[in-house]
């Protein structure tokens, strides 16, 4: 049959493969429990795990202990013999603490500092960059779109000069439905996105103007991030092709900035939300910087096993998470270990709990599932990407997958967060599960931090892949909305990507054991039928989904 078509009997699908699942439910000699949830988040979250960066101590512990997991569950190696899949990778770090001097124009020349006033770093592989007197130019959003009308680049040429951006997308900062996607962050808003576009435009350099809000994050997570080794793909040409250096500055040298070149930045990325805006060269001021980077080559690895289908062992769905966090910065006095135990030893210990409960499950499941821990997300999704382009099993043969980047730990709720809502048809799948749970599924809370393109789904999504990524939910069972907010708020503030985020033994982890139940009745709806969950209209993947069924 067409799978193009298998999706206009989804809703007899659904009835029909549900009642068969809902009785199964999760049957399972192995029963998913926080006493083996907490010690696998314990484990990888340890001071003796160093962070679990790519391509140190820590990687080798991990991938070993995630590996023997799946072996020890009863789970077969994905690469052939192994559970490993090779991921070569590019660490750039740089040396000392390179300013961003800025002359030119009516201004005396000025030094941003780094860390306090700038990141700066570069994708080329090369052991040092020099650039010298690129003029600066505010290009606005940094955005070309032609499929919406919008380009800022219009009527400018870049290159060789170095771009100064404003982060998000104009439709979250004007709040209007009609413009992109309104207060949903588009891939547009994505500051990858704007570093690849500055590249293509043959910028020398590209900055980023930080502000909390519409970043999703404070500047202590970019000094966190975008400090120390920065991997990359290993590109063909060595980076060339990408801009010299790349760059976050704080609001308050943008002030700085702007006011030398005597803009008003304010009425600028006021001008910088219509459409039309024109970029604006920067008052004759350029930036110089230089420094030098060390530059080494790591293997990496995903790590995969694969429980086999009983009828369609050719079939497969995925379940992902990442493993990796951001290491030790040897540099930082004090706890300087990035534990990263929410982020993710939650979900990596949850997808161990999942590979225990399938390879034990009552009745093998009719697909095959795919259990997939991808390195290097935290360095820009790129274990996941690298699998997206060398996967394991055949990407037109994958009917869907469930992607988990940190788990709830909080306690039990009466919902389940979607991040993406509304893109595909296996919002309908966890929609049946999730009833039976007496809980419903709500939107993602905060759409303007583009949730959906910063995890590791969003690799596969792109090949067309139908990928559900959820979050925890927010109205407590006991305590209600409130209560999750405050510490789901508090989390961000204090512990996202620092060395605070560890495992709390007040974490209660009845509520990620109700969530993976979850996953588990969900992913058993879709690999125990015969039906390909669809992308719904609309959606920037439907298209490439239905040329990869078609074998296009």
């Amino acid at each position: 049959m067409n799978k193009l078509i298998l999706a206009s009997g989804l809703c007899l699908a659904l009835a029909a493969c549900g009642e068969k699942a809902e009785q199964q439910g999760a049957a399972t000699s192995y029963q998913m429990n926080e006493t083996a949830l907490a010690t696998s988040i314990k484990t990888l979250a340890s001071d003796e795990f160093g962070g679990r960066a790519p391509g140190t101590e820590g990687e080798e512990l991990t991938v070993n202990y995630v590996a023997k997991a799946f072996k020890d569950a009863g789970l077969k190696p994905a690469n052939g013999d192994s559970f490993m899949q090779p991921v070569p990778l590019v660490s750039i770090e740089v040396k000392g603490t390179p300013g961003l001097t800025i002359s030119g124009g009516d201004a005396k020349p000025f030094v941003l500092a780094y860390r306090n006033d700038e990141v700066v770093w570069s994708r080329q592989e090369t052991d040092a960059i020099s650039v010298d007197s690129s003029e600066l130019v505010f290009v606005g959003y940094g955005i070309n779109a032609p499929e919406r009308g919008w380009n800022d680049y219009e009527g400018i040429d870049v290159k060789g000069k170095t771009v100064v951006m404003l982060i998000n997308d104009p439709g979250y900062a004007t709040q209007d439905p009609n413009l992109f996607n309104g207060n949903t962050m588009t891939y547009y808003g994505r500051w990858d996105y704007k570093f690849d576009e500055a590249a293509r435009q043959g910028a020398a350099g590209a900055i980023m103007i930080h502000s909390t809000k519409p970043a999703a994050y404070p500047w202590a997570t970019v000094d966190a991030s975008w400090t120390g080794p920065q991997f990359d793909m290993v590109h063909d040409d060595k980076g060339a092709s990408l801009a010299k250096f790349e760059s976050w500055i704080t609001t308050e040298a943008a002030d700085q900035l702007f006011q030398a070149a005597g803009l008003d930045r304010a009425a600028l990325e006021e001008a910088a939300k219509t459409p039309g805006f024109k970029a604006v060269p920067m008052g004759g001021l350029n930036v110089s910087t230089s420094f030098e980077n060390t530059v080494a080559h790591v293997n990496s690895r995903n790590v995969a096993g694969i429980v086999e289908g009983s009828e369609h062992p050719d079939e497969y769905f995925i379940y992902m998470a990442h493993w990796d966090h951001l290491g030790t910065d040897p540099t930082m006095e004090g706890d300087n270990i990035y534990n990263g135990a929410l982020d993710n030893a939650s979900g990596t210990a949850g997808l161990i709990e999942l590979a225990r409960a399938y390879a034990g499950a009552a009745e093998k499941p009719k697909r095959s599932v795919l259990f997939l821990a991808v390195t290097a997300e935290e360095q820009g999704l790129l274990g996941s990407a690298y699998y997206a382009a060398n996967p394991l099993v055949p990407l037109a043969k994958t009917v869907g997958g469930i992607n988990m980047d940190g788990l709830n730990y909080y306690g039990p709720t009466k919902d389940i967060t979607v991040v993406g809502y509304g893109n595909s048809e296996l919002d309908d799948y966890l929609t049946k599960a999730a009833a039976k749970q007496d809980r419903v599924l709500v939107p993602d809370q905060e759409p303007e931090k583009g949730y959906f393109y910063r995890s590791d789904h969003f690799e596969l999504s792109k090949m067309g892949v139908p990928m559900l990524y959820t979050d925890a939910g927010y109205d407590h069972r006991e305590f209600g909305r409130d209560y999750v907010v405050k510490l789901s708020e508090q989390f961000t503030a204090n512990n996202y990507h620092k060395p605070s985020d560890e495992y709390n033994d007040s974490w209660v982890l009845t509520g990620a054991i109700e969530d993976l139940n979850l996953f588990y009745n969900t992913g058993r709806l879709v690999i125990d039928c015969t039906d390909w969950p669809a992308w719904k209209d609309g959606t920037e993947f439907k298209e490439t989904r239905e040329k990869q069924l078609a074998g296009q």
